[in-house]
């Protein structure tokens, strides 16, 4: 017995009904878990204000979150491209007027939030949705990497230097690069065992080292934030080059 056709509900819209829903559900999460990035951090600025760079940071590293969670919605390339853009132009006025200083207000000088959502949305628009994972490891590493470098460097007592007038540790180095490690690692490991993206297998061991290096090392250069930009660029780059 054949199926029933109710009149206007043919294949074609209902697909495209069920991808508007799944691409409306993305984006609300994706839009909640900002909002709750953005309110724990007014709440950690007014509990510890003297620790300016703390809430700066929950937010640097918390944004990581979105790029894996539009992965696994399917967030289409037509939404999260306009939005990310969106974000970043809203991250340059808020770095211009200060509307919430518990992301921006951190005593220097550093247009670190707004090369961060450029760097997600120059991603996206080279990579998304093929290559997604490298993507993720571009921002991963970053928000990870760099997020817990800033917060443990300066809590820990180690040598120190300075490259163009920024302080860098061995602390904060080290963290960078061992978080840099373990996150590619770990993306490598679910790659593998999601049978590939799109085909392709994620860098072997010693190319996985490499990045990390990469990483470490461009993070050294962070005069106004530019490593914000040129970390998950490179990474990503990197990660697309040596998958096979």
């Amino acid at each position: 017995m054949g199926g029933i056709d109710l009149p206007g509900l043919g294949p074609s819209l209902l697909a495209s009904q069920g991808w508007w829903i799944r691409q409306g559900l993305g984006a609300t999460a994706v839009a909640l878990w900002l909002a709750l990035l953005a309110a724990m951090a007014q709440k950690l600025r007014q509990r510890w204000p003297q620790q300016r760079e703390w809430s700066r940071k929950l937010v640097h590293i918390g944004t990581g979150a979105v790029v894996p969670l539009a992965w696994i919605s399917g967030i289409d390339r037509l939404i999260a491209l306009p939005a990310a853009a969106i974000i970043t132009l809203l991250a340059a006025l808020n770095h211009r007027y200060r509307v919430l200083p518990a992301i921006e207000d951190v005593g220097r000088h550093s247009y670190g939030t707004v090369a961060y959502g450029a760097s997600i949305t120059l991603l996206l628009l080279i990579f998304w949705p093929q290559r997604a994972d490298a993507v993720c490891a571009g921002v991963l590493v970053m928000a990870l990497g760099d997020g817990l470098a800033g917060l443990l460097g300066p809590l820990v007592s180690s040598a120190s230097w300075r490259v163009l007038g920024q302080r860098r540790s061995l602390a904060g180095t080290l963290t960078m690069g061992l978080v840099s490690l373990a996150v590619l690692a770990a993306l490598a490991g679910l790659t593998t065992a999601s049978g590939g993206n799109l085909g392709e297998l994620p860098p072997a061991p010693l190319a996985l080292l490499a990045i990390a290096a990469s990483a470490m090392l461009l993070e050294q250069i962070g005069w106004g934030g530019i490593d914000n930009l040129s970390v998950p660029l490179a990474v990503a780059w990197l990660w697309h080059q040596f998958s096979s």
